[in-house]
């Protein structure tokens, strides 16, 4: 599975049709911008439903705030393109988590019809969309403080093949597992409620096989890492 990531910018995008089959669309965003997909960031508000602006308002950082809101304008123009429907006409649920039942599982349209995935940090926004689950995360590279804290939480073989490399080249292989591993979990809807150790998902070059998903890296900003996961039809 080779995957081409569309730059979203503020011009209203070309969606084309919803993605069919193990087919998988991608989109990038630089959420730092005034306009996304022709709405300008600031009357975001207009676009969004209540949960969505409530969770914005929560946001004490200007920059975060502005990353949210710019996501999620791009999600519903994305969203809504894709089902021939207004932005703002787009019902989003979320199911039952995987873990407890409870109603804070994945993301999703009512009804169904479209699966998706939104991941943000620092600057960057990935959106995935798929007829099947599918999970998106980027990630910043981490410092190696963080790579310390985090070592004896992954899969024992993950934790080996880190320790194993220089402490200067760490924080690169982390970023690029990390995303590997939230990206499955969020395909999953489990999300971090078991911890991170499953699934192994490795550090080097190529992402381990995981049973049930295609796991794939994506192409990335430098200084970032970002994977997508895809249920096997």
């Amino acid at each position: 599975m080779t995957v081409y990531v569309n730059q979203l910018g503020g011009d209203l995008p070309r969606v084309g049709p919803p993605p069919e089959g193990g087919a998988l669309i991608v989109w990038a965003l630089d959420t730092g911008r005034g306009v996304v997909a022709g709405h300008a960031v600031e009357e975001a508000a207009a676009v969004l439903d209540a949960a969505e602006r409530e969770r914005a308002g929560r946001l004490v950082r200007h920059t975060d705030r502005h990353a949210y809101l710019a996501s999620h304008l791009g999600l519903r123009v994305l969203l809504g393109g894709y089902l021939g429907q207004a932005p703002a006409d787009v019902s989003l649920i979320r199911e039952e988590c995987p873990c407890c039942g409870g109603p804070h599982g994945r993301p999703a349209v009512a009804g169904g019809g479209l699966h998706f995935s939104l991941s943000h940090t620092a600057g960057v926004a990935y959106l995935a969309f798929a007829a099947i689950p599918v999970g998106v995360d980027v990630e910043g590279t981490p410092g190696p403080a963080v790579v310390t804290d985090v070592l004896s939480t992954l899969h024992p073989t993950e934790t080996a093949e880190l320790t194993s490399l220089a402490e200067a080249d760490r924080p690169v292989a982390l970023g690029r597992l990390w995303a590997r591993k939230e990206a499955v979990l969020k395909a999953t809807g489990a999300g971090l409620a078991l911890g991170v150790a499953e699934p192994y998902v490795g550090s080097g070059s190529t992402p381990a096989q995981v049973t049930g998903w295609s796991l794939r890296d994506l192409t990335a900003p430098p200084g970032y890492a970002a994977a997508v996961a895809l249920a096997n039809p």
